[in-house]
Parts: structure tokens; C-alpha cells; sequence
């Protein structure tokens, strides 16, 4: 029998990199995310094959269900078939009962958003598993690859949430109601590069000095952020974001450094450096991006799960 399970992307608005020490963010599902499909095979192995959202094969392999309990290494000959025994692995762990079947399993993942975009191909791909296997998903994330979990919360919600780390960090996650006057004033506009999060956390973390104050002041944008009701109140938050988070990881901010020129607001969004950017600007910036190379611009009703409660 098939079985099919979906998973939201993701877009972090507020609390990049602080989220991971506990600050409040504001994060929004996407209308892009993955299916995963599984049904029976006869043989006791998986097959496994990755659709991008053009219906082309970015990843196949054959996995026996030894790879994933001994946890084999694939790093060297094909680091994502690594990085998947890993999170299957992890899986298995937390539900043993996965790979004590007589029959294997056919496995299909297909996105509908371009890999590159950054919007969760590996949070939809673990929140699916997580799903299919009846398990926790940001525990299967924690021991496979880290990060502060909103992106999973984001998988499983169809609003705006804010997302926190407790003291034990643990998740605490908030449905708010996200339904900005001015949404129609606001883009994303992809950079045309796939940002490693992975690296880019650990770089942060590398910079642990005096966040104290720094936390509490995104957490209070956060929060001013889900309470403005006025386009100028929130460029100006968005802008003092921005300061911050430049001042903290010695970086310019995208404006600085791409759009010196632009008349709106731009701001970073997950790992400095790709992937989208937000883009507050009350005329239609398309043309102005596209002069500048950048072809892919969405205005907010096509990129966000517009549910508000």
C-alpha cells in the first residue's frame, strides 16, 4: 500500500542565528515544500530516488538494510547517501520496529520548489520520515543535523509561529497571527546561492561572546515585528535587525553590499550570504533586481502559507 506524507518549507523572518541561543523568532511556512512516497517491495532493501520540482532525478541509490543499523560510511563516495543513512539511522533508533519487516521499502521524494532555493529540503525530508515512522522529529533533526528546529516547526504548521529554545533547549512554538497590512509590499528575491547552513552556523557559533543583550533585543524586534500595524515601523525594525546581526557576525549586510543603491529595505534571511532575501519596497522592485541579474522574485501571496488565525 502507498503511503504519502508532505512537509511544509520554510523562511526565517527574524532571529537568524540567535534563534540557537534562545532568542524569539518569527518564521513562516511556505507554500513550497516535499512529498515523500512509500510503498512495499519484495526484497528486504530500499529503493530510493529524489525528484527536484522540474520532475528531474537529483538523487538515487540502493540502500540493505545492514547500510542503516551499522550506520555505514558513504562520506567519501557520495556524501548525501551518508548524510540519509545517517537520518535513517537515527530513525531507526527511535523506532526499531522500521527495519524488522520481511519486505523493503520503495521510497519517492519530490519537491516543489528548486533544491537550490534553501526553503528545507532536509527539514521537509526529516519531518516526512518523522511522519511515516511515527516519530520525533526534531529529535531525528537533533541527532542528525543539528540546528535550533524552526524549520521543522514550520513543516508542520500552516501559519506564522514563534519559535523559541527554552532553557532546556527544548522547542516552544507559538501560532501567531502574521497578516501584515503591507504584505503586498513585500518580496523575496533569491541571491542564485545555496548557503550551507550547516557551516554557517558553526562559524556563528565560533562568536558566542556578549550575545546576552544582543538575544533580547531580536527577541523584542520579534515581538514589535507581529505587533506593527504600519509599513515605515516595520522597515525600521527590519533595518535595526539587520545592524545587528552585522555587528555580531562582522559581516555587511546584503544592502551593503549588493543593492547599495536600493530605495526599499532588504533583509537577510536564514544563513547570511544566499539563499532569499526579504524585500520591503512600495514600488515593484522586479525590475530593479532583474537589472542586476536576479530573475527570481516572488511577492509575499505566492511564496507564504497564507492562513492567518
Amino acid at each position: 500500500m502507498k503511503k504519502t506524507f508532505y512537509s511544509n518549507g520554510k523562511l526565517l523572518i527574524t532571529g537568524e542565528y540567535l534563534v540557537l541561543n534562545g532568542a524569539k523568532a518569527l518564521a513562516l511556512p511556505t507554500k513550497f515544500g516535499q512529498t515523500l512516497t512509500v510503498s512495499s517491495l519484495e526484497e528486504k532493501k530500499i529503493i530510493w530516488t529524489s525528484f527536484d520540482a522540474d520532475k528531474s532525478i537529483w538523487f538515487e541509490t540502493e540502500l540493505t538494510f545492514e547500510d542503516i543499523l551499522l550506520q555505514k560510511n558513504f562520506e567519501e563516495e557520495h556524501p548525501i547517501k551518508h548524510t540519509l543513512v545517517e537520518i535513517l539511522h537515527q530513525a531507526n533508533l527511535q523506532n526499531p520496529s522500521f527495519l524488522t519487516t520481511q519486505t523493503g521499502y520503495k521510497i519517492e521524494t519530490e519537491l516543489t520548489f528548486p533544491r537550490n532555493w534553501g526553503l528545507g529540503t532536509s527539514s521537509t525530508l526529516i519531518n516526512n520520515i518523522a511522519q511515516w515512522l511515527q516519530i520525533d522529529a526534531f529529535e531525528l533533526l537533533r541527532k542528525s543535523f543539528g540546528g535550533s528546529g524552526y524549520d521543522i516547526a514550520c513543516a508542520q504548521h500552516d501559519t506564522a509561529i514563534m519559535y523559541q529554545l527554552n532553557e532546556n533547549e527544548k522547542p516552544v512554538v507559538h501560532v501567531v497571527n502574521f497578516n501584515p497590512t503591507y504584505k503586498n509590499a513585500i518580496y523575496f528575491v533569491y541571491l542564485n546561492k545555496k548557503q550551507n547552513s550547516r557551516h554557517a552556523i558553526q562559524n556563528y557559533m565560533n562568536k558566542q561572546q556578549f550575545l546576552s543583550q544582543k538575544k533580547a533585543s531580536i527577541s523584542e524586534i520579534s515581538n514589535q515585528i507581529l505587533l506593527s500595524k504600519d509599513f515605515e515601523t516595520t522597515k525600521n525594525l527590519i533595518e535595526h535587525h539587520e545592524i545587528i546581526l552585522s555587528d555580531i557576525l562582522e559581516t555587511q549586510t546584503t544592502k551593503e553590499r549588493l543593492f547599495s543603491d536600493f530605495k526599499g529595505t532588504i533583509k537577510s534571511l536564514g544563513a547570511w550570504g544566499g539563499d532569499f532575501v526579504m524585500v520591503l519596497s512600495e514600488e515593484n522592485p522586479t525590475d530593479y533586481f532583474k537589472s542586476k541579474g536576479y530573475q527570481t522574485i516572488l511577492p509575499y501571496q505566492e511564496m507564504i502559507m497564507d492562513h492567518p488565525i
